[in-house]
C-alpha cells in the first residue's frame, strides 16, 4: 500500500502541470549555474545551439502572428532570451579566459566555427563584422522597435476610452452581448498592457546589445593579459588567439540577439490583424500590376547601361513583368465575378417589375388577387452596393445583426416584433438604404462598406480627414474614413463603427421609436397568447370576458408611446382584470397601469434609489389648466396661455439636460394625459409623470418651475 500511495504521489508530481510550473524556477536555475559554475565545452555548445533555435522559433511565431495578443507573452520572451545569452556570455568567458590557450577548440566547437568559419579566422575581419552586427542591433533595429513600443503605448492607452464607447454602442444596440463586450474589454486592456510591457522590454533587448561591446572589450583585454602573464604567450599570439574566441563567443550572441529584436520589431510595428506579417506584405507590396510593371520596366532599362551586369537585370525584370502579368489576369478575374454577382442580383431585383424592360409579354393575364401584395410592415431597401452586407450566400454581417436587434427589442420592450424584410432597390443611391413602417420612409442614410464611421460624441480633441457627414440615427456629426485611420480616431476621442453597426443602430433606434406601431393585431394577439401557456386562467378571466383585444391593445400601444416597457405583462393584466369591471375607456385602463408600473417607470427615468429631481408646474398654471379641464369637454389649453407654455417648457427641459438631468415634469393626475399629448411634439425629450406613479419609498426633490409668461 505504501509502494502504491509513494507511485500515486509521484504520478501526481510528474503531470504535465506540475512540471509547467517548475519551468521558471528550473530556468533561473539553470542561468545562475551557467552564472557561477563552470560548463564543459560540449555542454556550451548544446546552449549556445539551443539559444540559436530559440531565436529563430521566436522570429519565425512573430512573423506567422496574426494578432499581437496572439504572443501576448512576448515581453517575457524577451528578458528570458536576454538573461540566457548573457549568462552564456559569463560561462563563455570563464571558458575562453581558462582554456584558450590550448587551442582554438578549447571552448567548444560552436564558438570555434564562428570565430574561424565565418570570418575566416581574420581577427580584423571579425571585429568589423561584429561591429557592424551591433550598429544594426543596437541604432537600427533596436532603437527603432523601442521608439514603436513606446509610441503605441501611448496611443493605444488615449484610444481606450473610445473603444469602450464603441464597445457599449454595440452592446446597447444589441450587436454583441455581455460576455462578448467583456472579453473585449478585456482585450483592449490586454493590448494596452502589452504595448506598455514591450516599451519596457525593449530596454532589455538595447542594455543586451550595449552589453555585448563591453564583453568583447573585457574579454580581448581579458585574454590578453592572461595569454601574456600567466602563459607567457607571445603578445601578437595572445591577441590573436584570444580576440578570435571573443569574436566567434560575441557572435554566437550577437547573431540570436539580432534575430530576437528583429522578431520583436515586427510584432510592434504590425498593423491590424488581416492574417500573417508575410501575407500582408505579399498582398499589400507585390499586388499591384501596374507598379510591377513599371518597376520591371526601370529594372530592364537599367541593365541595359554598359557595364552592368545584363543577365542579372534582365532576370530580376523578367520576374516582375510575369508576377505583374499574373496579377493582372487575378484582378480581372475578380473584377470580372464581382460584376456577374452585380448583375444577377440587379436581374433578381427587377424581375419582377413587370413591363418596364424592352421585353414585353405577348399575353397578358388576368388580374388575380395574387396580385394584391400585402405591405411589409418593418422594411429595409438597400442600394446595390449594400447587398453585400445583406446578402445570406456572402454572410452579410448586417442579417446577423438585425437578428440580434430583434432578439434585444423583445427583451427589452416585452414583444417580438415583425422581421425586417430586405430588398435591394435599383432607384436608390448605390451607397443609400431606406428604411420604411408600413410602406412609408420613416429613416434613410447611406453606408459606405469597408469604411468605418467616425462619431463625435461631444468631446473630441480635432477633425479627421475624410468624408463629413452625420449619424443618420442621432444626427451626431461624423465622419466616414478608411480602415487605416481608426487608431487615430479613437485616439482623438470619436466613437468609429463599421458600415452594418451604423445602419443596425439606425434600425434599432426606429423601431424602439415607434414601437407603439409595430404592435399591432397580430403581435397582441401573440404577446397574449403567449402569456397564457404560462399563465392560462389569467389571460381567460380577462380576454376575451371583460376587455377585448383591441382595447388589451390600445393600452399596451399607449404605454409604448411613452416608452413605457410592456416586459411586465402579469402586473398589466392584473390591473386590468382589476380594473376592467368599473371602465373600458383605453385611456383611464393606461392611467390605472401606470400607477401600478410606477417603480419600474421611475428606475427607468431615476436608476437607484435616491431621490427624483423633477419639474413642476408653477401653482397659479396649475389651476388654470385644472380649470379648464373641469370647464370644458375636449380640455383645449387657451392659444396664448399654449403658447407660453411651450417656451417655458423646452427652456425648463433644457436646462435640465444641461445639468445632467432627465427632463422630467411631475403634474396632478388628471392633467398627466392633457400634457403629454400637447408636449409631445414640440418637447419630445420630456416625460410627464403624475403624483400617483411615485413609489412611497422615494423621495421628490422640485428642481425647476414651469409656468407661462402672461
Amino acid at each position: 500500500m505504501a509502494t502504491l500511495a509513494n507511485r500515486l504521489n509521484l504520478q501526481a508530481f510528474m503531470s504535465p502541470r506540475k512540471l509547467r510550473m517548475l519551468g521558471a524556477p528550473a530556468f533561473i536555475l539553470i542561468v545562475m549555474s551557467m552564472m557561477v559554475l563552470p560548463l564543459p565545452p560540449i555542454l556550451l555548445d548544446m546552449f549556445f545551439t539551443f539559444n540559436i533555435a530559440v531565436s529563430v522559433i521566436v522570429l519565425l511565431v512573430s512573423l506567422s502572428t496574426a494578432r499581437v495578443l496572439d504572443i501576448s507573452v512576448f515581453p517575457v520572451v524577451l528578458l528570458v532570451t536576454t538573461l540566457m545569452r548573457l549568462s552564456l556570455n559569463v560561462a563563455s568567458t570563464r571558458i575562453v579566459l581558462l582554456e584558450g590557450h590550448n587551442g582554438a577548440d578549447a571552448a567548444g566547437k560552436v564558438i570555434e566555427a564562428f570565430g574561424f568559419f565565418l570570418v575566416g579566422g581574420d581577427m580584423v575581419i571579425g571585429l568589423v563584422v561584429f561591429g557592424i552586427l551591433m550598429l544594426i542591433n543596437f541604432v537600427v533595429v533596436t532603437k527603432g522597435a523601442g521608439r514603436i513600443s513606446e509610441v503605441s503605448a501611448r496611443f493605444t492607452l488615449d484610444a481606450m476610452p473610445g473603444k469602450q464607447m464603441a464597445i457599449d454602442a454595440d452592446l446597447n444596440a444589441g450587436m454583441i452581448d455581455e460576455p462578448t463586450a467583456r472579453k473585449r474589454r478585456t482585450e483592449i486592456q490586454q493590448e494596452a498592457d502589452f504595448y506598455g510591457a514591450m516599451d519596457g522590454a525593449q530596454k532589455f533587448v538595447r542594455g543586451d546589445a550595449v552589453a555585448g561591446l563591453l564583453i568583447l572589450l573585457i574579454n580581448v583585454i581579458g585574454g590578453l593579459s592572461v595569454g601574456v602573464f600567466q602563459h607567457d604567450m607571445e603578445v601578437s599570439q595572445a591577441m590573436q588567439t584570444y580576440t578570435i574566441l571573443t569574436i566567434g563567443d560575441g557572435l554566437v550572441a550577437q547573431i540570436p540577439s539580432l534575430l530576437i529584436s528583429i522578431a520583436s520589431g515586427m510584432v510592434v510595428s504590425r498593423v491590424g490583424d488581416e492574417g500573417d506579417t508575410s501575407g500582408q506584405v505579399i498582398d499589400q507590396v507585390f499586388s499591384n500590376a501596374q507598379v510591377l510593371g513599371v518597376t520591371g520596366s526601370i529594372i530592364a532599362v537599367l541593365g541595359m547601361i554598359p557595364g552592368m551586369p545584363h543577365f542579372m537585370f534582365f532576370v530580376i525584370a523578367g520576374a516582375l513583368f510575369a508576377l505583374a502579368r499574373m496579377r493582372r489576369n487575378q484582378q480581372l478575374e475578380k473584377e470580372t465575378a464581382e460584376a456577374q454577382k452585380t448583375a444577377a442580383a440587379a436581374q433578381a431585383a427587377g424581375a419582377g417589375a413587370g413591363a418596364g424592360g424592352a421585353a414585353q409579354p405577348q399575353e397578358s393575364q388576368e388580374a388575380s388577387w395574387s396580385d394584391v401584395t400585402p405591405v411589409d410592415v418593418l422594411g429595409l431597401e438597400v442600394g446595390y452596393r449594400l447587398i453585400p452586407m445583406v446578402d445570406k450566400g456572402q454572410d452579410g454581417e448586417l442579417l446577423r445583426r438585425i437578428r440580434g436587434l430583434r432578439k434585444k427589442f423583445a427583451q427589452e420592450v416585452g414583444f417580438l416584433s415583425a422581421p425586417v424584410h430586405i430588398r435591394d432597390n435599383l432607384e436608390l443611391k448605390p451607397n443609400a438604404y431606406r428604411i420604411t413602417l408600413k410602406g412609408v420612409e420613416i429613416g434613410m442614410g447611406e453606408a459606405y462598406p469597408g469604411q468605418y464611421m467616425a462619431i463625435n460624441p461631444g468631446r473630441v480633441s480635432g477633425p479627421l480627414p475624410g468624408r463629413e457627414t452625420r449619424d443618420p440615427a442621432f444626427d451626431l456629426p461624423a465622419y466616414w474614413i478608411e480602415g487605416t485611420q481608426r487608431e487615430q480616431a479613437h485616439a482623438l476621442g470619436y466613437t468609429v463603427v463599421d458600415a452594418s453597426t451604423v445602419v443596425a443602430t439606425h434600425i434599432n433606434h426606429v423601431i424602439l421609436n415607434h414601437a407603439a406601431e409595430l404592435l399591432g393585431r397580430q403581435e397582441t394577439q401573440a404577446l397574449l397568447d403567449h402569456i397564457a401557456k404560462i399563465s392560462p386562467k389569467m389571460i381567460e378571466d380577462l380576454v376575451p370576458d371583460q376587455l377585448s383585444v383591441s382595447v388589451v391593445q390600445k393600452v399596451l400601444q399607449y404605454l409604448l408611446e411613452e416608452g413605457v416597457p410592456i416586459r411586465d405583462m402579469r402586473t398589466i393584466i392584473e390591473i386590468l382584470a382589476e380594473a376592467a369591471p368599473r371602465t373600458q375607456d383605453p385611456l383611464e385602463l393606461t392611467t390605472r397601469v401606470r400607477q401600478g408600473l410606477g417603480r419600474a417607470i421611475m428606475q427607468g427615468l431615476f436608476p437607484g434609489t435616491g431621490e427624483i429631481l423633477v419639474m413642476a408646474l408653477e401653482p397659479s398654471l396649475e389651476r388654470l389648466l385644472m380649470q379648464a379641464m373641469s370647464s370644458t369637454t375636449d380640455a383645449a389649453i387657451e392659444p396664448s396661455l399654449a403658447d407660453g407654455l411651450l417656451r417655458q417648457a423646452a427652456a425648463a427641459a433644457e436646462r435640465q439636460e444641461n445639468i445632467g438631468l432627465p427632463p422630467v415634469l411631475l403634474v396632478p393626475p388628471q392633467l398627466r394625459w392633457l400634457l403629454t399629448r400637447f408636449l409631445r411634439r414640440s418637447v419630445p425629450s420630456m416625460k410627464v409623470i403624475s403624483n400617483a406613479e411615485i413609489p412611497e419609498s422615494r423621495t421628490i426633490r422640485v428642481t425647476a418651475m414651469v409656468g407661462a409668461a402672461g
